[in-house]
């Protein structure tokens, strides 16, 4: 289904014109459509129904409160890497004992939150880490659940900056050192192991790697229980990608079930922590055109909405389609889509032809994931507002930043 479609010449989310929600809310704004996210964690939920699992939905794709606690009313547990987004999904009603704490960096605060939460599992990634953990469970007298994410050096054919389980990344243990490090771990006071994880990057659109890197982790599985260790549980993590341009991602049941072939008739519970997959292609980021500017060697779009509104294209010269929300019947000319922030690497889109005038409304298309996550205050800009729509009704879930709060904190000097 196309939850953005051209309905009477403009373009419009659900039921919903784009142009009456500029109108409305303003703009730069991102805008959600609830029946995609419906539909989009129905298909992943399908795909699993003859398995033991559970969905953790990735919290830094997108941690609106409400995008969250729709998720948490579908049934999603969430994959976390901050106290802070800990505090997201239980502020937006999730269950803790369906979270697993991820992330390389975790502090001692951050452990004792996650603790006293009752958190689904820790995914350890250092020895450092296991000894900090088991320190803090000991302090408060607790027993801390743990897995250790496993780095299997697996080539995951993505962009390097998303790129996680390749030998040279910060992230996970080293497949050779995993099996010592268990046997620490199932010895040490105050932790009790629970599962393997293993997660190689991001938008990756073939399963051969996600087969891959699950093979190798079975073989540590096998090698674990002949030991003695037995697990309850293997999180294979997320990373599937979606559509953005060209791209043609498997669909959820076909890699799932590649996935669930390669682990044949073990008794084993299933955790994923899709993200992207299931809120990148429900969301827009919506701009509007200030000026236009013609050269002889480029001509630019200037829009209202910028690099600290949407990093990835600055970031990973990431491509998102740019549909005009009302259709021009002028001829098209081949622009540059930027904002006003002073960088140079300020673009939201590079060569794409529009017929474009200012004034005009453009829908940065693909923006659910990543977007208003990875947005900033750069050059004291506030950040846009977040709307879902629900059918014929758009709900302000994010109020657009004032000026007056980005400096609300600060002190001046007596």
């Amino acid at each position: 289904m196309n939850f953005f479609s051209y309905q009477n010449g403009t373009l419009c989310a659900e039921k919903v014109p784009l142009d009456a929600m500029a109108a409305r809310f303003g703009t730069p704004c991102y805008i959600y459509s609830r029946a995609a996210l419906e539909s989009a964690y129905r298909e992943f939920e399908l795909a699993c129904a003859e398995r033991d699992t559970l969905i953790c939905y990735s919290v830094k794709a997108n941690s609106n409160l409400a995008l969250l606690n729709l998720l948490a009313r579908l049934g999603s547990g969430f994959d976390i890497v901050s106290g802070g987004e800990l505090a997201r999904v239980l502020a937006a009603g999730g269950s803790a004992a369906k979270t697993v704490f991820s992330g390389v960096g975790k502090s001692e605060a951050e452990m004792h939150a996650a603790l006293e939460a009752g958190v689904l599992c820790f995914n350890v990634e250092s020895e450092g880490e296991l000894d900090r953990l088991a320190a803090v469970a000991n302090s408060v007298r607790k027993i801390a659940p743990v897995s250790l994410r496993v780095n299997p050096d697996v080539d995951p054919k993505t962009h390097p900056y998303i790129a996680t389980g390749l030998r040279e990344s910060k992230f996970g243990i080293p497949y050779d050192e995993a099996l010592p490090l268990y046997r620490k771990a199932a010895k040490l006071a105050g932790l009790r192991v629970v599962g393997i994880d293993v997660h190689i990057g991001s938008q990756i659109v073939d399963a051969e790697p996600f087969v891959a890197a699950l093979g190798k982790m079975l073989e540590l599985v096998d090698a674990l229980g002949a030991t003695g260790v037995h697990l309850d549980h293997v999180d294979l993590g997320g990373g599937l990608g979606i559509r953005y341009r060209d791209e043609a991602p498997p669909a959820a049941r076909d890699y799932l079930g590649e996935l669930f072939r390669r682990l044949g008739s073990r008794k084993l519970r299933i955790l994923f922590e899709p993200g992207r997959s299931l809120v990148g292609n429900i969301g827009i980021l919506l701009t509007r055109v200030e000026y236009l500017k013609h050269g002889a060697a480029k001509n630019f779009v200037v829009t209202d909405a910028a690099m600290n509104d949407l990093l990835r294209p600055a970031l990973y010269d990431a491509w998102h389609d740019v549909l005009p929300v009302a259709r021009r019947g002028d001829p098209a000319r081949r622009y540059d889509v930027v904002g006003p922030v002073c960088e140079s690497a300020d673009f939201l889109a590079r060569e794409r032809l529009l017929a474009v005038a200012p004034g005009d409304l453009l829908a940065v298309m693909s923006a659910g994931a990543y977007g208003m996550t990875m947005s900033s205050n750069y050059n004291s800009r506030p950040r846009p507002a977040e709307v879902i729509v629900d059918g014929e009704t758009a709900h302000l879930v994010r109020e657009r930043e004032r000026v007056e709060s980005l400096f609300a904190s600060e002190r001046l000097l007596p």
